[in-house]
């Protein structure tokens, strides 16, 4: 792992991308230099402050990331964040964020919370100057009372209700939050990814693609046993004919017995194929924002290529200057010998004596 330079950092800063791969990368870097953690954060305010508004976001990534994975090791980028966070979400909020982004962010100081990264009094504050909006007047009292009635009638989610639903989705994050193992200068490190998961549009990651193609093989679709067992169902379950010949309320009974196996069978297999066509939409959808993010990626990797190609195009001019001037340079083994000492210079009167 290369040491660290202020201006190493800010090269790393302005190659980062919103990929889970390259903030974990930058992320292990910053936390094994964490003893110049306030260098680290003051130069992390600046480019946040210069770099484009669609990546602001992936600075707070890096910033979240570092946080809460340097806990064990220290408190340092903590308290160092948490001075500079304030004047960082003003700043993104003044750049005209989209609202997708600000649903990020305020997903990323909800986790905060819930995971007592920061006391509740200071996501207040950094909430407030996210979301800094003009103050809609309050509403109407028949508003508020609409809304009460929809909530009692089901309609709209109550209180409670909501609360259980962000309790419920913090579970969730809290369940996907992983962690691997990795080399860091010679010794092992584990780090846990606890970005919040990018919401839907957002690329996926690899392991997520491969696991939803993975389940894709166990699908409905793919399920030979059962749609050999429908298409060996007996005629008479789907006949009307059939009841024509029915000659007993016995033998209707053991027809009625066999339809409705035969339901059974194809509501459940019918509810498999439901799910899977979401899921192969979903897949999709994916699979698109994925190529989506490889493309973009590949034009980042061909521009780096080209700028270090040219780089080194100048650097192999400079090879070919310095070998032609050592080739022009004299060679001092055919130079006389002058070991017995130069004649002596002539003196001033010399120089400057008229000869008539």
């Amino acid at each position: 792992m290369s040491s660290f330079t202020e201006s190493g950092l800010v090269k790393k800063l302005l190659e980062l991308n919103p990929s889970q791969q390259s903030i974990q990368t930058l992320s292990l870097w910053l936390i094994h230099h964490r003893k110049h953690h306030s260098i680290i954060v003051r130069t992390w305010l600046k480019e946040l402050q210069k770099a484009p508004t669609s990546k602001k976001l992936t600075f707070m990534y890096l910033a979240n990331d570092v946080i809460q994975n340097s806990k064990k090791k220290g408190p340092e980028f903590g308290k160092e964040f948490e001075n500079v966070l304030l004047k960082a979400f003003k700043v993104i909020a003044q750049s005209g964020p989209e609202e997708k982004t600000i649903h990020n962010l305020n997903r990323i100081l909800h986790i905060w919370g819930e995971r007592g990264v920061y006391e509740e009094a200071k996501i207040k504050e950094f909430s407030g100057a996210l979301n800094q909006r003009e103050k809609s007047p309050a509403a109407p009292k028949a508003v508020v009372e609409e809304k009460k009635r929809k909530a009692e009638d089901g309609h709209e989610p109550s209180h409670n209700q909501k609360k259980a639903k962000s309790s419920e989705k913090s579970h969730s994050a809290e369940k996907k939050a992983k962690s691997e193992t990795i080399e860091v200068n010679g010794t092992v490190e584990t780090h846990v990814t606890l970005s919040p998961h990018q919401p839907e549009g957002d690329p996926p990651e690899p392991e997520e693609l491969i696991k939803v193609l993975q389940d894709l093989e166990n699908s409905a679709s793919s399920d030979a046993v059962v749609r050999e067992r429908i298409a060996n169902l007996p005629p008479e379950v789907s006949e009307l004919s059939a009841l024509a010949k029915l000659e007993d309320k016995e033998a209707a009974n053991r027809l009625a017995l066999k339809v409705n196996d035969a339901i059974k069978i194809l509501n459940d297999y019918n509810a498999r194929l439901a799910t899977e066509m979401d899921d192969r939409k979903k897949l999709t959808t994916m699979l698109k924002d994925f190529q989506r993010e490889q493309q973009e990626l590949l034009v980042q990797a061909e521009q780096r290529l080209q700028e270090y190609q040219s780089k080194l195009s100048k650097i192999k001019e400079v090879q070919r200057e310095v070998r032609n001037h050592m080739n022009n340079l004299p060679d001092l083994t055919t130079l006389p010998d002058v070991t017995g000492g130069l004649a002596p210079l002539p003196s001033a009167g010399d120089l400057f004596n008229i000869h008539h």
